[in-house]
């Protein structure tokens, strides 16, 4: 009953401890974030995505623009785990509103943790804290040209 009340007590000076908890800003390689977890199948090919200024196909219609913020449990993860788990809830969140829409592609792609972009063809922005991760994205919805 002791070490029950001592990890209570444990449990509930961590849930106490001021939020501004560590929040460091990570750039993650979206390369390796799309080969883990599956991320490539489990996306498919039904929607493409173009992060940055990556050139398109022909740009026929656009039907929107969005924005995503998802965040993830960090606890016990590392850095590496945490972001790209992250990244593929985002993406998923993409891709369901890409469909929603009827796009056939997302393009613009920027990360934009607490409103402030960040662009770039190559990485992504994560912020990892002791708890939790995060990552948010800005994307248009477009449907392009087949090839």
């Amino acid at each position: 009953m002791k070490k029950v009340i001592s990890m209570i007590a444990t449990m509930g000076a961590i849930l106490a401890m001021p939020a501004q908890a560590a929040d460091n800003k990570l750039m993650m390689p979206i390369d390796a974030a799309m080969a883990a977890n599956d991320a490539q199948s489990r996306l498919g090919d039904s929607v493409k995505f173009y992060f940055g200024k990556q050139a398109t196909p022909k740009v026929l219609k656009k039907l929107g623009s969005d924005t995503t913020s998802q965040k993830t449990n960090a606890f016990g993860k590392s850095n590496e785990k945490a972001c790209n788990w992250v990244f593929l809830s985002d993406m998923l969140s993409l891709q369901k509103r890409a469909k929603e829409l009827g796009a056939n592609a997302v393009i613009n792609i920027v990360s934009n943790y607490n409103h402030v972009e960040n662009s770039s063809e190559t990485e992504f922005e994560c912020h990892v804290g002791a708890i939790m991760a995060g990552v948010a994205f800005k994307a248009d919805f477009v449907t392009i040209a087949e090839k």
